[in-house]
């Protein structure tokens, strides 16, 4: 038995079927953990799904930007954008069941036989598992409820609050939430967000660093998968902390990472897909 964590798959399907086979996964014995954004930009989202989905006793997945954005478009009838390459999944008559299972999986995911924590993004400056698992929970209750997720999604896009604190609202703790685990890059040294930064750590940044350097009261004790950051190329050399988003959309690779001895697995894009 084996578990393994793979980076952002977007839609990629025949990368993703060969990576399971270069693992060599088995779904009577094996898991399989998926750090997020497992739809959009890449040509199979529909099939990337369906395939999930007959696993799910197998394999947990948290929620991506991506993920996040397909569940509030098709709650609220919103136009989605061609480059998502959605048409095919929108149109398929597995649909509403799909996007059930997704729907409820994590914000955050924590094993404590592995002591390990994996979020799409990462967690902001200032929290520690149990602020990241009590946050992750409280979004998960709203987008798990389709009512109640229907009202947050009218209300869920925007950049503000930049920074956490007890004392916000619950719309606005939500919000926060979102933007934390599933979009941050960049932060300050007191966690305000820079969520318009994107791109590659740069030494020009005087006051904008990537959000790990700024979290270390998490990383001391707790191992933290994250994707979400394909400049990065997994290429974070900071212990306990493993950056799985390798751009396989943008023609690079998908990655596996094996926790049992954090082995790295990974194949090559079919071709550039975004």
């Amino acid at each position: 038995m084996a578990t393994y964590a793979i980076g952002d798959i977007q839609g990629c399907y025949h990368e993703l079927k060969l990576l399971l086979k270069k693992i060599q996964f088995d779904p009577n014995r094996d898991q399989l953990w998926l750090a997020g954004d497992l739809v959009s930009r890449g040509p199979k989202s529909l099939e990337v799904l369906q395939l999930l989905y007959d696993i799910q006793d197998s394999c947990i997945a948290v929620l991506g930007n991506h993920d996040l954005h397909l569940l509030a478009n098709y709650h609220l009838d919103g136009k989605f954008n061609a480059k998502d390459k959605l048409k095919k999944l929108l149109k398929s008559s597995e649909l509403e069941s799909l996007l059930h299972w997704l729907a409820s999986q994590p914000m955050a995911y924590y094993d404590p036989d592995f002591k390990m924590l994996m979020s799409h993004a990462g967690v902001p400056p200032g929290w520690d598992l149990e602020q990241t698992l009590a946050s992750a929970f409280e979004l998960e209750m709203v987008i798990s409820d389709p009512e109640k997720a229907k009202k947050f999604y009218r209300k869920m896009y925007g950049n503000k609050p930049q920074h956490w604190s007890v004392d916000l609202k619950k719309l606005q703790r939500l919000r926060f939430t979102t933007n934390a685990l599933t979009r941050m890059r960049f932060c300050d040294l007191n966690g305000n967000l820079d969520l318009l930064r994107k791109g590659a750590p740069s030494k020009r940044y005087k006051k904008y660093k990537p959000w790990y350097e700024f979290q270390t009261k998490l990383l001391k004790k707790t191992g933290l998968i994250f994707g979400h950051w394909a400049a990065l190329n997994g290429g974070v050399k900071i212990p306990n902390l493993y950056a799985l988003d390798t751009g396989c959309v943008w023609g690079n690779k998908l990655t596996a990472l094996r926790l049992e001895d954090k082995k790295r697995f990974q194949v090559k894009a079919l071709r550039k897909w975004a």
